[in-house]
């Protein structure tokens, strides 16, 4: 059992918090003077004050960017010697945080929005000398809420962030589309939410199953001359929808870099 800190507790750290509560046995404190609502059995202060000398083997920290700078130094006296800090927080690279706790290793974690419900994929970021126990640990908190994929540098977890980070925005996006030309065929809306969730649900579990290509299940569906065909036409033309997929993840990869 470890003995973590989570510095802040806002919708993406509350619910991450709800799922390590459940699925492990570490020791979790909140400090956030918001006062949220926590699982049972979680500690909660206001200020660093409030810890009263107590010491943990994870900081994670969960705040928003722009408050790290001010918040993260009064709870660093409350770290192990030898405890490590990770943190969920976009756009705020593990470089910066070793500033502020020189010396110390940190190992970032990307989460996307379906992490909310445990079918999330994190992103992990080790930066420094950390040790295959931590890396293990906090592996396992990311598990808790879906499926991860460790990479080997933080230019790689900011191309991780463009392609699932942001990802839910651009599936929510598209869904609201294909939602809206069903409308345009006449559908009321609660029909076609139906068919265009059901359709995409079923799609993506056929996916998730198969052990074809996702070119060759494509392919299995679109017969020459037929509906589908004229459909795909339509959508890629010369590429123009891989293009715009491609164009959609450079630009959320570039502001990542900007941020970072």
């Amino acid at each position: 059992m470890k003995k973590i800190l989570l510095l802040g507790c806002g919708n993406m750290g509350g619910a991450l918090l709800k799922a390590w509560a459940k699925n492990t046995d570490h020791s979790f404190t909140v400090a956030d003077p918001a006062k949220p609502a926590l699982p049972k059995n979680v500690a909660q202060v206001s200020s660093a004050d409030e810890l009263d000398g107590d010491m943990f083997d994870y900081l994670i920290v969960a705040l928003k960017p722009q408050l790290i700078d001010t918040v993260l130094p009064d709870y660093l006296p409350y770290l192990a010697d030898d405890g490590v800090i990770s943190s969920i927080a976009a756009g705020y690279s593990a470089g910066r945080l070793t500033e502020q706790a020189p010396g110390r290793s940190v190992i970032r974690i990307m989460p996307n929005l379906p992490a909310m419900i445990a079918k999330g994929v994190s992103g992990l970021y080790a930066h420094g000398s950390v040790t295959e126990t931590a890396s293990r640990d906090i592996e396992e908190l990311a598990l808790c809420s879906g499926k991860v994929v460790w990479v080997d540098n933080e230019d790689m977890l900011d191309r991780l962030t463009a392609v699932a980070g942001s990802g839910p925005g651009y599936v929510f996006e598209i869904l609201r589309s294909y939602v809206e030309a069903a409308m345009a065929m006449g559908f009321n809306e609660e029909d076609a939410k139906t068919l265009v969730l059901g359709t995409v649900q079923g799609t993506l579990e056929m996916a998730l199953q198969s052990d074809l290509s996702l070119e060759q299940l494509r392919n299995n569906v679109t017969s020459k001359g037929g509906t589908t065909a004229a459909g795909l036409k339509a959508l890629n033309g010369e590429e123009d929808f891989s293009a715009l997929i491609r164009d959609t993840l450079d630009a959320a990869y570039k502001r990542a870099v900007e941020l970072r």
